[in-house]
């Protein structure tokens, strides 16, 4: 500690410095401007954000409105606020979201994937960005089909889950399913 009436100095960070070479953990402005841009770029590309829903289908939002889905113009939505829609009744195709406050999103492990016993041909995506899969196939016309997902949320999981009958295309659960994603700010 400076005596009294002495100057006290902080040091100034390196990057403080004015100038085109200033660095930042060793990277230099250009670079950093180059490393913007591909992100830049990467954002664009359309495989990088959540599927967006096909025109005219309709938001269905979770019961803490933090998560939501898209289904066809078709699908009624359930109750307020249950995040849940049915297509003709429930025992036709419904389809419900929820959100997990506070649980942090991960892949699913080996072992659990053998405890759910989930086939790998049934599970379309393990990632840090989605979980996808089928937990159940239709033996016959009755028998009904589910998808599930998951993502990360706003401090969560979304999850939804879509189960139906064969009178509703595999292709239309799997845009459902597919359209999980927090609610935008």
């Amino acid at each position: 500690m400076p005596a009294l009436g002495g100057k006290v100095t902080r040091p100034r960070p390196h990057w403080f410095c004015a100038g085109l070479s200033t660095t930042i953990a060793g990277a230099t402005l250009p670079g950093m401007r180059e490393q913007i841009a591909v992100v830049l770029f990467l954002l664009s590309v359309p495989g990088f954000w959540p599927q967006t829903a096909p025109a005219g289908w309709k938001a269905i939002i979770d019961s803490k409105g933090l998560c939501q889905i898209a289904v066809p113009p078709d699908w009624v939505a359930g109750a307020e606020n249950t995040g849940s829609a049915i297509f003709r009744d429930s025992t036709t195709g419904i389809a419900v979201v929820t959100s997990q406050p506070g649980q942090a999103f991960k892949p699913f492990t080996e072992s659990f994937l053998k405890l759910m016993k989930i086939p790998k041909e049934k599970m379309f995506e393990n990632t840090a960005k989605r979980i996808f899969y089928q937990d159940k196939a239709s033996r016959n016309a009755d028998d009904p089909t589910s998808f599930s997902a998951s993502v990360p949320g706003r401090d969560g999981t979304c999850s939804c889950r879509v189960v139906f009958l064969l009178s509703v295309s595999e292709e239309t659960a799997k845009k459902i399913a597919l359209s999980l994603g927090p609610v935008p700010e």
